[in-house]
């Protein structure tokens, strides 16, 4: 009696295991059970993915049926789609048509998204507002203490963010009391900042690319956003192969997958080739083991390592500069990236050699030494950013103790730094043997 007891407990204990890699099946929640009835009334047939919680990504779309190189994963009717045309077709498009100057296709969504929040059970959106996220992880959205934490050149583009999204709220604002008419309530407490923030956020991390033609209602900025119920709740991974579009002929918008997919495991699709940055500001996440990311150099720091004494420090910053070799300087998880090596062998040059520099520019090698001393300097800044990221990851594992409301925005920022940390010292065990090679 007992032998089969411990069977059944292992038996049980193999499932639970099988679960928690596959992921937890939630197409029983009363939100996923409306979002997929609305869905079928609009046409969209009932496919192999199921809703679910993984644990390594969170929520996302699991497959009931094994999925080959080849195989159509969801064919999403058009019906089913949120665009400008949507907004347009409601009781906002005559506001929209008579406004000067004219809206951008990016405010109408936003507008449109905070009216649907507002009427509540009266929107027909309904079921799919219901399983939007309530809040965002993108960097406008987190603290200036979190922000503060970010590497440099990623902490000005979420400042760049934050600017923006006030900026929109701000030249919003009279076209947003020009529909009081449609309102009980005054205008100011519906469309406030964070209504617009959370719209805004929405449509930057969920929509998928779908060009409409341009509508004199509309300012010239591209009409490409579509939001797309039931599609977005598919995560991303820099690892899987896909094909993405519209179908003129079924008028339906399709993925077909390039890679396989085992039964109940999680389906994926790729954003695009995105460095972790990237992923952060636009999607608000981080993917770990990303073969595509790197760590920026500012120019800032890589100028630290030349003398100032250089007379010919000047005209070499001037020709980095004229040829754009100051931005996207990196460390990947091959090592200095060729851009990162060209610029440092720029500065390197001796007075002697300096008339060289287009050569360097064109991949030429000038001297020994210049290669040596660029390899050189590319190990010191390496070695200078491991000890500034290892200081910021002590930073935030210390305001984890202390501040409990800011632990999800710092765990993402950690994740961050902690993968950054990993390609540095790839790129110093790199740099390490080259010099050792020359």
């Amino acid at each position: 009696m007992k032998k089969s007891r411990g069977r059944t407990g292992r038996k049980r204990r193999r499932k639970h295991l099988k679960s928690f890699m596959d992921g937890v099946n939630c197409s029983h929640k009363l939100e996923y059970i409306k979002l997929k009835k609305w869905l079928k009334e609009r046409g969209f047939e009932d496919s192999n993915l199921r809703p679910a919680d993984f644990w390594e990504t969170g929520r996302g779309l699991m497959t009931t049926k094994a999925l080959q190189a080849g195989d159509l994963i969801i064919s999403l009717p058009e019906k089913c789609l949120l665009t400008t045309g949507t907004v347009l077709s409601s009781c906002l498009g005559g506001h929209i048509v008579k406004w000067k100057p004219p809206l951008s296709p990016l405010l109408a969504l936003c507008t449109f998204l905070i009216a649907e929040k507002h009427a509540g059970e009266k929107s027909p959106w309904k079921p799919y507002l219901d399983v939007l996220p309530k809040t965002y992880t993108c960097p406008a959205c987190l603290e200036p203490d979190v922000i503060n934490l970010l590497p440099k050149p990623l902490k000005k583009k979420a400042q760049e963010q934050k600017m923006m999204i006030q900026e929109l709220f701000t030249s919003s604002k009279a076209f947003f009391s020009s529909l009081q008419p449609l309102f009980a309530e005054n205008t100011e407490t519906i469309f406030n900042y964070s209504a617009l923030e959370w719209a805004w956020c929405t449509i930057n991390t969920r929509t998928i690319y779908m060009k409409h033609p341009h509508r004199e209602c509309f300012s010239l900025e591209p009409d490409v956003y579509a939001l797309a119920p039931y599609l977005d709740l598919l995560n991303h991974s820099p690892n899987v192969q896909v094909k993405a579009a519209f179908n003129e002929q079924t008028r339906s918008y399709e993925i077909w997958t390039n890679s396989q997919c085992r039964k109940y495991q999680e389906v994926f699709i790729c954003y695009g080739p995105h460095d972790n940055q990237r992923l952060l500001l636009e999607y608000g996440f981080v993917a770990m083991d990303n073969p595509h990311s790197s760590v920026y150099v500012p120019a800032d720091t890589l100028l630290k390592y030349f003398s100032p004494l250089d007379k010919q420090r000047q005209a070499k910053v001037s020709i980095l500069k004229d040829h754009d070799f100051l931005e996207n300087l990196t460390f990947g998880w091959e090592g200095p990236s060729w851009r990162l090596l060209t610029a440092l062998k720029v500065l390197s040059l001796g007075a002697e050699e300096f008339a060289c520099w287009r050569r360097i520019l064109l991949g030429d090698v000038t001297s020994a030494r210049n290669e040596q001393q660029a390899l050189g300097t590319a190990a010191k800044i390496c070695q200078f950013l491991i000890a500034d990221t290892q200081h910021v990851l002590l930073q935030i594992s210390q305001l984890k103790r202390d501040k409990e409301n800011l632990k999800p925005h710092l765990a993402l920022v950690e994740m961050l730094r902690s993968e950054d940390l990993k390609i540095l010292q790839k790129s110093a065990e790199i740099l390490c043997s080259l010099n050792l090679g020359t």
